[in-house]
């Protein structure tokens, strides 16, 4: 029972820390997944329906990427600098409720941006959904592994660090990532790093979910995410358990 008082006490602490700048990031999020369904079609001549599909399944990733590796590790860093790190570890409680009610935050800020992307690219464009089963969890293990990479490497790092990877990871996911375009369309040595890192991963499960009869993601792509997952919020555990 302890352990659920102690959840709903941190949750409450950590959201109204932050409610402001929640607030204007879910308007962000819906800003960016909007202008990625809308605004990447015009870099396309004759935009087909393959490519608006990829877009449309594209943007929900991009969302929990940017979410989980780029605001998440810079709002870490803030915390660092203003000393609420070391406030936070004397808290009487354990380190995973800490982070599991900060991923409880970041995961419902997601959430309008990609039920709203969803909705503009199905009206707009009509791109061709098909929804699996898997849709729920898929959305979860992804944003799960981003918030977790995204723990792990700022709590690692100091926070000008933690900034300029998150500032790489955005550049990187929204360019050179498989996420809106097929993997076969990188050079070859740029595909063997993706199919280390997890950004291609989550892409592969974002679509096999909104597009099950176009797209399929392999045992490989949940594993992949799984390890990721693992390592990211075992690091931030044991950063924070750190004396």
């Amino acid at each position: 029972m302890n352990i659920f008082r102690h959840y709903k006490y941190v949750f409450q602490m950590q959201f109204l820390r932050n409610a402001g700048f929640l607030i204007f990031m879910i308007l962000i999020q819906i800003l960016v997944s909007i202008g990625i369904v809308i605004g990447f079609t015009y870099l396309i001549p004759v935009p087909d329906t393959n490519a608006i599909l990829f877009l449309a399944t594209g943007a929900p990733t991009i969302i929990l990427i940017f979410t989980g590796l780029v605001i998440l590790p810079q709002q870490v860093g803030t915390a660092k600098s203003d000393g609420y790190m070391e406030f936070l570890r004397t808290w009487p409680v354990n380190r995973a409720v800490i982070l599991g009610a900060d991923t409880t935050i970041w995961l419902i800020i997601t959430v309008p941006g990609i039920v709203i992307s969803a909705f503009v690219a199905h009206f707009l464009f009509s791109p061709g959904y098909d929804l699996s089963w898997t849709v729920v969890p898929a959305l979860l293990m992804i944003a799960l592994t981003s918030i977790g990479v995204g723990y792990g490497f700022s709590y690692l790092l100091s926070p000008t660090a933690s900034l300029a990877l998150s500032q790489v990871i955005v550049f990187g996911a929204l360019m050179f990532s498989p996420v809106n375009f097929p993997m076969d369309r990188l050079p070859e040595w740029l595909q063997i790093l993706h199919e280390i890192l997890p950004i291609y991963s989550m892409a592969e499960i974002m679509r096999a979910s909104l597009a099950a009869s176009t797209f399929e993601a392999t045992g490989g792509n949940y594993i992949n995410l799984l390890i990721w997952c693992v390592l990211g919020y075992g690091g931030a555990i044991f950063i924070l358990n750190k004396k």
